[in-house]
């Protein structure tokens, strides 16, 4: 009779096992989204610094895909905060997404445990 709990044990350790792992990694994958809108943060900022110190009226130009159009300074100012904006939100979308997979991940971990710890009671109930 032992045998079938333990079968089912053993296939609900091994769920729980994958699922940790496919959360491992959708967290390695935030990470990595994450450090790259930080990059673009950054490249952002700096751009933000260097074109603050240009007199009004200087000719700038803004990248489109592969091509470059001539625009006004303000506009450009105002489009690099509107980006700043867009990726402060978008990161801070992903860090709630982390957190809420690490608790997924905890709790998983925490259910293995559990179920370790069951199939040593129950063994040590047998002998």
């Amino acid at each position: 009779m032992a045998k079938p709990v333990d079968l089912e044990l053993k296939k609900a350790f091994n769920d729980l096992q994958i699922k940790m792992v496919e959360t491992r990694k959708k967290i390695q994958f935030i990470d990595s989204q994450i450090e790259v809108l930080k990059r673009c943060m950054h490249h952002a900022d700096i751009t933000q610094r260097a074109i603050s110190g240009y007199p009004p009226g200087t000719k700038t130009y803004e990248s489109v895909g592969r091509m470059f159009l001539l625009t006004d300074l303000e506009e450009v100012k105002s489009n690099l905060k509107t980006r700043d904006t867009q990726l402060t939100t978008r990161a801070s979308d992903f860090e709630k997404n982390k957190q809420y997979l690490e608790k997924n991940l905890k709790e998983s971990e925490d259910n293995i445990r559990e179920m370790v710890q069951q199939r040593k009671e129950q063994s040590e109930k047998t002998n």
